[in-house]
């Protein structure tokens, strides 16, 4: 066995690895770099690996950041099967072709507008790329131990992280290696608790939160005191959110602020991104996989008004009633969102609120860090709108939850890689493991390899 860490690590984006076993070759996880030009860089660079040689790509979940180089791998003549839960496969076919959509469109506007250091700007991929990718996708469900062949098993437990998100087993019948792919925390509101995993030879874990703990107070208090103070004022609330995952938990609780009269019920709730706009539908659709029923998630849903066209994410721009405006990504990297910041952030009624971990070195990073102003399409913005973040609302475990997931294993594995953080939080989270469980843990860099016997 030996595998090879060809993304996620020393940074949170780009999850791929190599796993060589049993005269097989898999590649768990498929994602984009995302963030800092340098990283962003490596998605041009020709693939790390072999890709006609791979037998098989294995996802833990939708996120870009674990699924959005596969458009790239096709087309490096990979032909064979992408396995992945029922959840992922429609997420997938949601935020791949809308990667490629966006990643043209960025091209168009580049070469339009004149600012791009290449001429013609091209995309990475294409929209059309990416749905050819979906014809690849084969579903694996919950809990089932389906052959990979040669002896292989791969078996998918809940990760709590989004809809579908997955803890993969992999085992020859003699040794077991598990990745947990992006965990959930406990008691989410509205995603299933994470698998307890009793035990495996080896161990692959995200440091994402490894390094910090997340606000424990209550997200809706928090939600209740940013819409009202905002409103009172005469502003909007102009939230950048992940697509998959954060905007539902946003409309569920803005839903039962609306319910219980903690904030207008005539307050306008606008969900500005088509992406979200189908994954809230995947949600639904889907509602065995989570916390709530259907007619609580399609309540949930029903918050906001979905806009669809293009002219209608204009008009928002020039409405001066207040509102709260959800739209895409939640980086603040790309869409719509940008069109809104360039409108909303230069004013000071507005705030501008996070609700999710902000990758360095990304366009919400900076301005949560406090930049006065931030580059969006070729031109400064200022920031003068008030910054808010409610981080109580993460989908990744802290490093407390994290741990409290390790301690449901039976026995220490054999060894412990941390990854999917960056460099400070996985240092300091496997030096964490190291001394509180007293396991053999190390943080890989990008491109080393691990023989494991």
């Amino acid at each position: 066995m030996k595998i090879s860490f060809l993304g996620a690590a020393g940074t949170v984006t780009g999850s791929k690895y190599l796993l060589e076993i049993a005269n097989k070759r898999l590649l768990i996880d498929c994602g984009l770099f995302q963030g800092r030009k340098e990283l962003r860089l490596r998605n041009w660079r020709p693939p790390p690996i072999d890709a006609g040689n791979l037998d098989a790509v294995i996802l833990t979940h939708a996120h870009l950041d674990h699924s959005g180089y596969l458009p790239v791998l096709m087309r490096s003549h990979y032909r064979g099967p992408v396995f992945c839960t029922a959840g992922t496969k429609d997420l997938c076919g949601i935020l791949l072709p809308d990667s490629g959509y966006l990643l043209e469109k960025d091209a168009e506007y580049a070469n339009r507008e004149g600012f791009s250091k290449h001429h013609p700007a091209l995309p990475l991929y294409t929209q059309k790329e990416a749905e050819e990718t979906l014809q690849s996708l084969r579903v694996v469900d919950f809990e089932t131990e389906f052959s990979l062949g040669d002896g292989l098993t791969l078996k998918f437990r809940p990760a709590g992280h989004i809809l579908g998100a997955a803890i993969v087993t992999i085992t020859d019948g003699k040794r077991k290696i598990v990745f947990s792919g992006d965990l959930g925390r406990p008691n989410n509101a509205i995603m299933v608790d994470p698998a307890t995993i009793e035990e495996t030879d080896y161990l692959v874990v995200e440091s994402t939160y490894g390094d910090r703990l997340h606000d424990r107070s209550d997200p809706e208090d928090a939600l209740e005191a940013v819409v009202n103070e905002t409103v009172s004022r005469g502003g909007s609330v102009i939230i950048p959110s992940f697509a998959v995952g954060r905007a539902q938990s946003l409309l569920y609780h803005l839903y039962r602020l609306k319910q219980a009269n903690r904030i207008a019920g005539d307050l306008p709730v606008f969900l500005d991104s088509p992406m979200a706009i189908n994954a809230s539908e995947a949600f639904c659709k889907h509602h065995k996989i989570h916390k709530l029923s259907d007619d609580e998630a399609r309540a949930a849903c029903g918050v906001a008004k979905y806009v669809r066209t293009s002219n209608e994410s204009k008009a928002l721009d020039a409405s001066q009633m207040p509102m709260v405006l959800i739209s895409a990504s939640g980086m603040a990297t790309g869409g719509r969102i940008l069109y809104h910041l360039r409108r909303f952030a230069p004013d000071h009624r507005n705030t501008i609120l996070f609700a999710g971990f902000q990758a360095e070195g990304t366009r919400g990073d900076r301005i949560v860090r406090g930049e006065k102003e931030v580059k969006i399409h070729g031109q400064m913005v200022p920031i003068r709108a008030d910054v808010k973040r409610l981080e109580m609302l993460s989908a990744h475990a802290d490093q407390s939850e994290l741990m409290g997931w390790l301690r449901g294993f039976r026995k220490a594995p054999e060894r412990t890689f941390v990854t999917h953080g960056e460099a400070q939080a996985s240092a300091t989270f496997a030096e964490k493991i190291n001394k509180d469980l007293g396991w053999s843990a190390e943080v890989p860099s990008l491109g080393d390899v691990r023989y494991l016997g």
